[in-house]
């Protein structure tokens, strides 16, 4: 008996020290095979050796990839990742997983684990996303006729069903003066935000039971409009007055379980330098070592 005990406490030590599996989602244009993307899964292995990287795609051809960055429906999208994740062999039979996001991806993992959570996610870092929406669409470059077409599309036409169920940005549109057709018709952040009368209490649990949520954001920041998006906080777009998180109805009547993450220490609002999605390598290392380590070296038992 004792001998069977030391071992089950063996075997639940080896298994807290060995790193979980690590889901990165980009962001809008990009696509799971690109060489900056490789780059980082690289870096997190050198940093946590034994991590296995998974860059989460939506088709297997990277061009098909970067076109359901700006066309498709995120509800169908995000289903689809739900599944593929839940099937995958080594993804499917770890104890949990730790999760990055990129811009849009960062969004679309939190809408992840509120959703889905199998395999459960045990720390999600999100960098420069639009967690709270964007109120202007983005510029595209002169010669991306891929995002200049969707963009088209999108500009005054942004509650339409056609647009909300097939042109992503649309998708996390939100403007404070336009928040009535929004709360109807948005078809992906009103939800994902509990802003609608009725809560999912699924959504709160899932999203609280989290070891660590860190979301940074970009200083200077002038892709996605308004950055303070990167932390939940709202901006008038008029005034440029910001509400932060803290202050919002979202946060105080603790609509997703932030508050409960906050006041337990495990929500982190990070500030970093540069524009939109100017990424260092020791930035990066630093995330991986705080937010990714496996669970006993940073003073915390995996919850199984």
């Amino acid at each position: 008996m004792l001998r069977s005990l030391v071992f089950l406490a063996l075997a639940g030590r080896a298994l807290c020290l060995t790193p979980l599996p690590l889901i990165i989602w980009h962001g809008l244009g990009d696509n799971f095979d690109a060489d900056g993307l490789k780059s980082v899964g690289e870096l997190a292995e050198q940093t946590v050796p034994g991590t296995f990287v998974y860059n989460v795609r939506l088709s297997d051809d990277p061009s098909a990839d970067r076109t359901a960055t700006f066309f498709g429906n995120l509800t169908s999208q995000l289903a689809d990742v739900c599944a593929a994740l839940a099937a995958h062999p080594i993804l499917s039979t770890a104890p949990a997983v730790n999760a990055l996001g990129f811009s849009q991806g960062g969004q679309l993992l939190r809408g992840y684990v509120e959703r889905c959570n199998a395999p459960r996610v045990r720390s999600l870092v999100t960098f420069g996303s639009q967690h709270n929406g964007i109120a202007r669409f983005q510029k595209c470059g002169a010669t991306d006729w891929l995002c200049q077409g969707a963009i088209g599309l999108l500009r005054g036409n942004t509650w339409s069903d056609f647009v909300q169920g097939g042109l992503v940005p649309a998708q996390y549109f939100r403007d404070a003066d336009e928040l009535p057709q929004y709360l109807e018709h948005s078809n992906f952040l009103a939800d994902i935000n509990n802003e609608r009368p009725v809560k999912n209490a699924t959504y709160k649990a899932n999203l609280a039971r989290l070891a660590h949520f860190a979301l940074f954001l970009f200083r200077d920041d002038e892709t996605v409009i308004p950055k303070q998006t990167a932390w939940f906080d709202d901006v008038n777009m008029t005034s440029g007055a910001v509400t932060p998180l803290v202050e919002r109805p979202l946060y105080t009547e603790d609509w997703l379980g932030l508050k409960t993450l906050n006041e337990s220490g495990r929500l982190h609002l990070r500030e970093t330098e540069g524009g939109h999605m100017q990424l260092t390598d020791e930035l990066l290392t630093d995330v991986f070592r705080t937010y990714f380590a496996p669970a006993e070296e940073e003073g915390e038992q995996l919850e199984l």
